[in-house]
């Protein structure tokens, strides 16, 4: 059963923060002198544990570079890691602009698929992330969607019901895993959409709740917990 709470719980790539930035691939395969195509297959089929916190970022690299039996030096690993990590830092300053409204009529959350050092430079280089109610990275909470895991997180850091929370992510399967869990969800397409979906979300919010009015925006929600500081687990 929901408490009185509203929360929207974002995905980040993909719905607040742009994709991979073109090219990156092509870019770091050419540095290993390996083909595109190869580096890709590479690339994703090594970082399950990586994304999860289950591997360090030397960790992640050496299996890449070994998986493409090229060799493996701590300069070819740096200069990896951090033309990976650029390449995941564009946001859609129009998302993050309405991710922060919300805050006016419901708490907002993210969780995000993201190694630990990545989710470091975003949160470096990104202050909006720390006036959000609640930031979880898988590579900081040690699981990663659609596992079970990160989303019970996100239900005990905030000391809420997962009934409480609407999911919202690009990709379906972790939409469906979020709503397997007790989360309502959404499989976001666009800004306009996902407008039009928590507008009819929030009044249904305040049906199940009988007395609990629905704030007006400008306003200031409850919040039970403000801390923005993904865990270290």
């Amino acid at each position: 059963m929901p408490t009185d709470r509203s929360i929207v719980l974002f995905d980040l790539f993909g719905v607040i923060a742009r994709h991979q930035r073109p090219g990156a691939l092509g870019r770091m395969a050419a540095r290993c002198a390996t083909p595109t195509d190869a580096f890709t297959e590479a690339y994703w089929a090594c970082r399950p544990p990586y994304d999860a916190g289950h591997q360090s970022a030397p960790e992640y690299w050496t299996a890449v570079l070994r998986w493409l039996c090229r060799p493996v030096d701590a300069d070819t690993v740096e200069e990896l890691r951090r033309t990976d990590i650029d390449s995941w830092s564009r946001v859609d300053p129009s998302m993050v602009a309405y991710a922060q409204s919300l805050r006016a009529v419901a708490e907002v959350a993210l969780l995000s698929n993201i190694p630990s050092d990545h989710a470091d430079a975003f949160l470096a280089a990104q202050p909006w992330l720390h006036r959000l109610d609640h930031v979880a990275f898988s590579g900081k909470i040690g699981a990663a969607k659609p596992d079970p895991a990160a989303f019970e997180h996100c239900v005990v850091a905030l000391r809420a019901a997962p009934a409480d929370f609407l999911f919202v992510d690009d990709r379906e399967e972790n939409v469906r895993a979020a709503r397997a869990a007790g989360m309502d969800g959404h499989v976001f397409t666009d800004r306009a959409e996902l407008a039009a979906a928590i507008d009819a979300w929030l009044p249904e919010r305040a049906v199940l709740t009988p007395g609990r009015p629905r704030p007006a925006p400008g306003s200031t929600p409850r919040h039970r917990n403000r801390s923005a500081r993904p865990d270290r687990e």
